[in-house]
């Protein structure tokens, strides 16, 4: 990360704000990196997918993704008055997260932004499927942007797993805190780290275990299992140069202790780490996850092991109208 010098930022054709594209110019003047806007799009009735694709529907194709380029060429112009050197792309691809992960693959993104929809009567991100699928097969950082301002003061939050509970590996956790700490320093800002453990998963499963004496008594179980990840979480964080006072250890269930967290210091950024157990099993962030990530207050950013393999097919081929 500390070589981000391409950020792929996702335009919503829809929208009139794009709180991506806003997020992503702010980090790029700080980090001096250039922006690639992409609009990705299909349109099923004009695919040729369902009748014979006669020349007037390719025509009507081109037309629409050259539209789409001419709006994407006037987002670009404020930012390049700015300082930032900024491309353009329109792809006509579906589904939609499979030509995000297309485009940053084939342009060597190093951050992907996207935006992400907020309800405000719920006080919560919705998640979209893309959103879901660019966390399971993005296989470079994903910055997911909530609408407003980030808190001034707000910090970067690193979410860490250090007793690697859900099949993490743990070089994850190093990477996550890398990438953290870089932009609390974009940002000059604290750096802090979080985890939690659910005491009565943990109790169930710990007992036995190496660092449970088979003879302590059930009440004192608890705290056993809390010294065994402070130990985890401090043999790290001080490794990273985190003090005490920036670590939040909580017991609890992390889809209700991170919010919670996240919201009290407050944080600007969540950084987080995903990857996938195998082709069958779900991502470790799942449904319990998914409750965590629509109720942070604030951006998330999600990343992946140096060896992550994005499951779709990168090779290079078109992604204009054909």
């Amino acid at each position: 990360m500390s070589q981000a010098s391409r950020f792929l930022v996702v335009i919503d054709p829809t929208g009139d704000e794009q709180p991506a594209m806003s997020r992503a110019a702010d980090v790029a003047q700080r980090l001096g990196a250039s922006l690639d806007l992409l609009i990705c799009y299909h349109d099923e009735y004009l695919s040729g997918d369902r009748l014979f694709d006669a020349p007037s529907l390719r025509s009507a194709r081109e037309d629409t993704v050259a539209a789409l380029k001419a709006r994407l060429e006037a987002l670009a112009g404020p930012l390049r008055k700015d300082g930032l050197t900024v491309a353009t792309s329109a792809i006509w691809r579906h589904p939609l997260y499979e030509g995000i992960v297309w485009h940053a693959v084939q342009t060597d993104a190093d951050i992907v932004f996207k935006d992400t929809h907020h309800h405000d009567a719920l006080q919560r991100a919705l998640f979209t499927n893309t959103d879901w699928s660019l966390i399971r097969t993005c296989p470079v950082p994903l910055w997911l942007v909530k609408a407003g301002e980030p808190p001034e003061d707000g910090v970067v939050l690193a979410a860490i797993d250090p007793l690697n509970q859900h099949d993490k590996p743990a070089a994850l956790d190093d990477r996550i805190l890398r990438t953290a700490g870089e932009f609390a320093r974009t940002f000059d800002t604290e750096l802090h780290a979080f985890h939690s453990y659910d005491p009565r998963t943990a109790e169930a499963t710990a007992i036995g275990n190496a660092y449970i004496p088979p003879s302590l008594p059930y009440v004192e179980i608890e705290s056993t299992i809390r010294a065994h990840h402070e130990k985890r979480v401090n043999e790290i964080t001080t490794y990273h140069g985190i003090d005490d006072a920036q670590c939040h250890l909580v017991p609890g269930l992390a889809h209700k202790e991170l919010p919670r967290i996240a919201r009290s210091l407050p944080a600007r950024l969540v950084v987080m780490g995903a990857v996938a157990r195998n082709r069958v099993r779900r991502l470790f962030i799942g449904a319990t996850a998914e409750q965590t990530l629509e109720h942070l207050p604030c951006d998330l950013l999600v990343v992946k092991p140096d060896w992550f393999e994005t499951p779709i097919d990168t090779d290079d081929g078109s992604a204009l109208p054909d």
